[in-house]
């Protein structure tokens, strides 16, 4: 009796662990995961915090410098006698005492501080253009495995199907009533089917390898993506203005927002090394006991470098053409933009028009046909040959159905991916 309570639990547990290893989700749920796990969009918030650290520091003033010299450890012959400093350390010593302040000219330190600030809007903007090139990925995968998942059921209800007739035919087969040919042939058709649901189970396993590296989802769980959003509602995106979009991307293109800052950087980066031309200033304040005429000397120096040399103005060159080259390449991207969005708007304008000229009632039907094929077959009104026909037919327009579907789906995060955000908000 214990074992097989035993046997019983260990059982439910086994199942318990089956069923945990499959997770199923619709698409929001997947890219609130993705949101909160995807480690590339880790790593680049930690990069972000990263260059605001490189503002702080910008922030700090240089360290002032001390300094301590010109000491005799011993007594030497012919010393002029001095007083201690206290007590009696010190008596008949020399010491010296230097302190220096390094003062940047020019406004360097602010000029330095705008320069990281830019720096941080831009690792802002990688952020949103990683973002959004993995969130286009993100939802393409999910339409792949939503096309698998889909296409698999297909060809399972045609299995389920062909199994029945199957089953029935080796039953009379048995029985001497049909010739072996026949069945092989059934059987064959049937394996072709199971063949094309393992190559298809094979995709979908691919697929599931890429989503569980964006969703950070451990190996042994199997991914499952509900039904839903996998039909598009193409409603919203029948009534563009193409010329409108355009311009208002260039507000939400991430990498538009670059080309901007790099614009900027370049302008602060030419005033920055600018100011390098004028050199910085040291100002020192220096205490040197016995080390001249006077008993306790304090003197007061500044010190800067005399630029006859150096002007910077190699670098200050260097900054001229980068901000030509940051001109030149904020036009490349608008042009990038225009015919991204050009493209992906006329893309899908096509793929909504295909899947517009598909009856509403078409897939409904192709489904009713198969049941009246599969009954007549049974029944022997239509031949094998007929029926392997439509079987084919059936399968190749339920897969032009569905990769419409999944082709209109994918066109349009296209096109959300070359605006810049997702066109409905």
């Amino acid at each position: 009796m214990k074992h097989i309570i035993l046997c019983c639990v260990c059982i439910a547990f086994g199942l318990q662990l089956q069923a945990q290893e499959i997770l199923k989700i619709s698409r929001e749920e997947a890219e609130t995961m993705f949101l909160q796990n995807n480690l590339l969009l880790i790593s680049e918030k930690l990069h972000i915090e990263s260059q605001k650290a490189e503002v702080i520091q910008a922030k700090v003033w240089p360290n002032p410098e001390f300094s301590i010299s010109e000491i005799n450890l011993w007594r030497t012959t012919g010393v002029e006698p001095s007083p201690p400093f206290w007590g009696n350390f010190g008596r008949n010593q020399q010491i010296a005492f230097e302190l220096n302040q390094l003062v940047q000219t020019a406004g360097k330190r602010k000029k330095l501080i705008a320069l990281e600030q830019v720096d941080v809007s831009k690792a802002e903007q990688y952020f949103e253009d990683l973002l959004r090139g993995l969130k286009l990925e993100l939802r393409n995968q999910l339409t792949d495995l939503q096309y698998n998942q889909q296409a698999i059921k297909v060809h399972q209800n045609l299995i389920e199907n062909i199994s029945k007739l199957t089953n029935a035919y080796k039953n009379q087969l048995d029985k001497g009533n049909i010739s072996k040919a026949e069945y092989i042939r059934l059987k064959a058709q049937e394996m072709e089917i199971q063949k094309e649901i393992l190559n298809l189970t094979r995709e979908s396993n691919e697929i599931q390898k890429e989503l569980k590296l964006l969703l950070r989802v451990n190996p042994n769980i199997s991914i499952e993506i509900t039904d839903d959003g996998f039909v598009k509602n193409t409603q919203p995106y029948e009534d563009v203005l193409i010329e409108q979009i355009t311009e208002n991307a260039k507000e939400n293109r991430p990498d538009y927002k670059l080309a901007l800052l790099e614009e900027e950087y370049s302008n602060k980066l030419l005033s920055y090394e600018k100011a390098q031309r004028i050199p910085d200033l040291t100002f020192g304040i220096n205490y040197d006991r016995n080390g001249n005429t006077m008993l306790d000397f304090v003197g007061f120096g500044v010190s800067f470098d005399l630029p006859v040399f150096n002007r910077n103005k190699g670098n200050i060159t260097k900054a001229k053409l980068q901000i030509e080259n940051a001109k030149v390449q904020k036009e490349q991207t608008v042009l990038t933009i225009e015919n991204e969005i050009f493209l992906a708007y006329k893309s899908l304008q096509q793929a909504i028009d295909f899947v517009k000229n598909i009856e509403p009632d078409y897939e409904n039907d192709l489904d009713l046909l198969l049941e009246n094929y599969t009954k007549n077959f049974t029944s022997k009104n239509v031949s094998m040959l007929e029926y392997f026909d439509f079987m084919d037919a059936y399968l190749e327009n339920k897969k032009i159905i569905l990769e419409a579907q999944k082709d209109v789906n994918q066109k349009a995060e296209e096109l959300n991916y070359s605006l810049g955000k997702d066109f409905n908000n």
